[in-house]
């Protein structure tokens, strides 16, 4: 029988949670689960007697038995052991969701996510993953699955893309990469949805299998990043990475009331976005109380409005509001920057009109709309809408 390794911290992380007392929390039972879906990973190095892993931010130095921030890579006789074969949630869904707009508007997504993260956010909506022996409350059911059977749902599902998501995917990058690897031999291009806490290392090993990386950028208060276990500068350093590969880059704030939705902070996190790229997509979404923030209000709609406001006069060509179907105006909607034509029409995750050429352009002035787009235009949207249709009625 093999034995779980203990939970504890590793060396000088960066708003880590305190010591041993947090981590008895988590269920034995879960971790001996966990501890047996796993492989040697590959990002990471030996420093004398501690292995260096690189899969974050973080770069935990994890001494033989012990385990990183994210509780589950750990250091098993001197090599790094990482997630591997289970899915811990696995759905097909808008890629509207993540959120993409400029990625194959109208299409599915095939999702899946594990268990862990690097950071430990109070006000997760997906903290019964993420939160995974840290929590003892996290106990998400675990799958065995191969890759080739997840590509095979997603093209059963008529998917048009696969995603990593649900928990923080760069703590199992070893996997998001061996199940690219089969999505891309199968015709269908993959995408990130990360906290943005990534290393050099980790998005030089997913280059080659992705199009596409969402990033949530939190706040703009370092202290208050320190407090969801990061750092501000980790996280801005990996939006500039992302850009810098060549990865179509979208990012997502939850406005949260009362903790990053003051018009200053907004106003600098337009601007830092403007300062990588003005087509960069910044997505303002609405908080809902969830796991352990649960005094602050819901983001109203009108808040929602203003911030995508002060985007919008900060530079960004691209703002959208979120998660307020049909009470945000304009801001669901993609526009032309240059002549303002309406390009794609939504409420919601639908798709009511698009427009964009199958060359990427208006088709009013001509300019190219940067993003991901159906070569096939509108006729692509369509048969994808239908598509997914056809997919409710069968699951129905």
């Amino acid at each position: 029988m093999r034995t779980t390794i203990p939970n504890s911290e590793s060396d000088n992380a960066p708003g880590a949670p305190g010591g041993l007392a947090g981590s008895r929390v988590a269920s034995d039972a879960l971790a001996d689960v966990l501890d047996r879906q796993t492989a040697v990973g590959s990002l990471w190095r030996t420093e004398g007697e501690r292995i260096r892993c690189v899969a974050c931010g973080h770069r935990c130095l994890i001494a033989e038995g012990r385990r990183g921030i994210c509780k589950v890579r750990f250091n098993r006789e001197g090599r790094l052991r990482v997630p591997f074969g289970y899915v811990a949630g696995a759905q097909c869904d808008p890629v509207e969701k993540k959120p993409f707009f400029h990625v194959y508007p109208g299409t599915d997504a095939l999702t899946f996510g594990m268990m862990g993260c690097d950071f430990h956010c109070s006000y997760c909506q997906n903290w019964i993953t993420s939160q995974a022996l840290r929590d003892a409350s996290s106990l998400a059911q675990v799958q065995s699955v191969t890759p080739e059977q997840l590509v095979r749902s997603g093209l059963r599902l008529n998917a048009r893309l696969v995603v990593s998501s649900y928990n923080e995917p760069l703590i199992t990058t070893e996997w998001a990469v061996a199940v690219f690897q089969q999505a891309k031999e199968a015709g269908l291009p993959c995408a990130f949805v990360s906290n943005g806490n990534a290393t050099p290392e980790a998005l030089d090993l997913l280059r080659p299998w992705i199009v596409a990386y969402k990033i949530d950028l939190k706040c703009f208060n370092d202290q208050r990043y320190r407090g969801l276990g990061g750092t501000l500068e980790h996280v801005t350093q990996g939006i500039r990475m992302v850009h810098e590969r060549g990865l179509w880059l979208e990012v997502v704030t939850l406005v949260v009331p009362g903790f990053n939705d003051s018009e200053a902070e907004l106003r600098e996190m337009a601007r830092f976005l403007v300062s990588v790229s003005p087509d960069i997509p910044w997505h303002v979404t609405a908080f809902h109380p969830d796991f352990r923030m649960t005094e602050p209000t819901n983001t109203t709609a009108m808040q929602l409005v203003r911030a995508a406001e002060i985007g919008a006069e900060e530079g960004l060509r691209f703002v959208y509001a979120g998660n307020a179907p049909g009470r945000v105006g304009a801001w669901e909607n993609t526009y032309c920057p240059k002549c303002r034509e309406k390009l794609v029409d939504r409420l919601g995750y639908l798709i009511r009109g698009y427009h964009i050429t199958s060359a990427g352009a208006c088709p009013k002035c001509g300019t190219r709309i940067p993003g991901l787009w159906p070569a096939d235009g509108a006729e692509g949207v369509a048969s994808a809408r239908r598509r997914r249709i056809r997919r409710r009625e069968e699951i129905t």
